[in-house]
């Protein structure tokens, strides 16, 4: 019996095989490859003089990569040069982003432009491209005293060579465009001659020396940034966003550079608003300046609404302080201090996903522009006090009382005539003007300053007299 059965094993392996085997195939090759997801790219033009103006656009631009986990950066840059604290702030930046960057030098990227584009992983150019000559020279475009330019290029090199480890002869390319008293060369090729700065076309940083053979700097070149992108992600695998630069974000750049100035105007009107009855020209003016250097900065990039949210809710206060419970004083401070913390909040630099570290390199800068501005308008309303004429326009930030409508003489409460205000405690009469909650009482034909306890009151309420302050006549409606 053993034997038959050994003859029909052979027979049974392929028919299991011809049954099996195709299943097994069938079943590998029907399964679906999996969908690969398209790149996200986002290009941020960096096309003029590098200033504060473009360290926004480039921050702006990195932080909301970092916020939609965006792949790769391109720096679509054209650019003469600029200042070197930016470019080291630019490329402090550029090392916060975790994906890849590129650089495409769509026409030049001369001196700053050639130390930020150093910085990034890839460099490409358009067929006329041209980066180099980085030299340091002041502001005014003269040349630096001998001793501090060696120490300025000494630097400089030493920067470059940390960001360009790793990528091929980078490091000792735009050392060359930095440094004009040393020679260049790779094996017996002179790419530079001492005593001259380095410069490159798209062609000649594409060029490749050594063995085995490197380009020189370049990463490729592209006709255009469409180009670039089919390069880097193949066609059809990548989805791009140009970051566009308006008018109002050009404005809110500048408007940065006069925070102090703007601050302390916005809280010098709010101070002379609540020496002055009712609300005008100097609250809405107040309000109007706070709110330029708040939604200025805010504009600026600074990610989240928390500082929204604290802003809000320290005007609320201050609102309630003024309407519903004045003299309180606890809601007007508060809301104060939430204020000038919200204003401090959204002028820090802070980036997506890293944790909030309140260092004192952080707090410093948005610490002095609201100190500065505090104090500056603290100064500004004691000379306007001190020196202003009473009567005109200014007659209402002090106390004065009138008689037919005729202006008398001031009754400076806390002097000789505050005897004769207590003596007005408990009497009645009417409100002159609308008290929200400050204005002016008529008793017995006279007018004087005051201001409610609570609330506000119409013209000609029925009021009564329950106490005296430094700024006048305490009052209540009588109902």
């Amino acid at each position: 019996m053993i034997e038959p059965v050994k003859h029909l094993l052979p027979a049974l392996l392929t028919v299991f095989a011809s049954c099996v085997l195709p299943l097994g195939a069938r079943t590998e090759n029907t399964s679906p490859p999996a969908p690969k997801t398209p790149a996200k790219v986002v290009v941020i033009p960096i096309r003029a003089q590098i200033a504060k103006p473009e360290l926004f656009i480039l921050r702006r631009g990195l932080k909301d990569a970092i916020e939609n986990k965006v792949d790769t950066i391109v720096l679509d840059m054209e650019t003469p040069g600029g200042e070197l604290d930016v470019t080291f702030e630019m490329l402090k930046a550029l090392e916060k982003f975790p994906g890849k960057t590129v650089t495409y030098v769509n026409r030049e990227a001369i001196s700053a432009g050639a130390l930020i584009a150093a910085g990034t992983d890839e460099i490409h150019f358009a067929p006329e491209g041209v980066i180099g000559a980085a030299a340091p020279v002041l502001a005014t475009g003269a040349e630096i005293d001998e001793t501090m330019r060696s120490k300025i290029v000494s630097y400089l090199k030493a920067r470059v060579r940390s960001i360009s480890e790793g990528k091929g002869y980078r490091g000792e390319v735009v050392s060359a465009m930095i440094d004009m008293d040393s020679e260049f060369k790779i094996g017996e090729s002179v790419i530079k001659k001492k005593g001259e700065l380095l410069s490159l076309t798209a062609q000649e940083a594409m060029k490749t020396y050594g063995d085995p053979p490197m380009p020189l700097l370049g990463a490729g070149i592209s006709k255009d940034i469409d180009a670039l992108l089919e390069q880097l992600h193949g066609k059809g695998n990548y989805s791009v966003v140009r970051l566009e630069i308006t008018w109002s974000e050009k404005l809110a750049q500048y408007l940065t550079s006069l925070t102090p100035i703007l601050l302390g105007l916005g809280l010098l009107a709010l101070f002379i608003e609540f020496k002055t009855p009712g609300f005008g020209v100097f609250g809405i003016s107040g309000g109007i300046l706070l709110g330029i250097v708040f939604f200025g900065h805010h504009v600026a990039g600074l990610s989240g609404h928390e500082p929204v949210l604290l802003f809000l809710l320290g005007v609320s206060l201050v609102i309630i302080e003024v309407f519903l419970f004045p003299g309180t004083m606890i809601a007007a401070l508060t809301g104060v201090t939430m204020i000038l913390a919200s204003l401090v909040w959204m002028m820090l630099d802070l980036w997506p996903g890293e944790p909030v570290t309140f260092s004192g390199e952080v707090l410093l800068r948005p610490l002095l522009n609201v100190l500065t501005g505090t104090a500056l308008a603290i100064v500004a309303f004691l000379v306007l006090l001190r020196f202003l004429p009473k009567g005109g326009p200014w007659g209402g930030m002090v106390l004065e009382s009138a008689v037919g409508g005729e202006p008398k003489a001031a009754i400076a409460l806390g002097g000789a005539s505050s005897n004769s205000q207590e003596n007005l405690i408990g009497q009645t009469g009417k409100a002159a003007t609308a008290l929200f909650p400050s204005g002016q009482v008529e008793i017995s034909g006279k007018r004087y300053e005051a201001k409610l306890a609570m609330g506000f009151a119409e013209a000609g309420t029925p009021v009564k007299v329950a106490g005296v302050s430094e700024f006048g006549l305490i009052v209540e409606t009588l109902s």
